[in-house]
């Protein structure tokens, strides 16, 4: 099975993203680690890149509205 792997660092926090084929596109989700949640969503593009992006945004997006956001 094809895995692609991505590294992006937002608001100075590394995420690391695995794309992997499902059915006729990619899944991209968060990397599963010790001790890490998992109940994140996937995204769905038609290409690694696409999935990756997707998911990049929507953290880049969380990110920012908690930066926002009164406490």
């Amino acid at each position: 099975m094809t895995v692609h792997r991505f590294e992006e660092t937002i608001g100075g926090r590394a995420y690391f993203i695995e794309v992997r084929p499902v059915s006729n596109r990619w899944r991209a989700q968060l990397q599963r680690l010790p001790g890490m949640p998992t109940a994140m969503m996937p995204f769905y593009g038609q290409t690694p890149d696409e999935a990756a992006r997707q998911l990049t945004d929507w953290l880049t997006l969380a990110h920012r509205r908690t930066l926002t956001s009164p406490v």
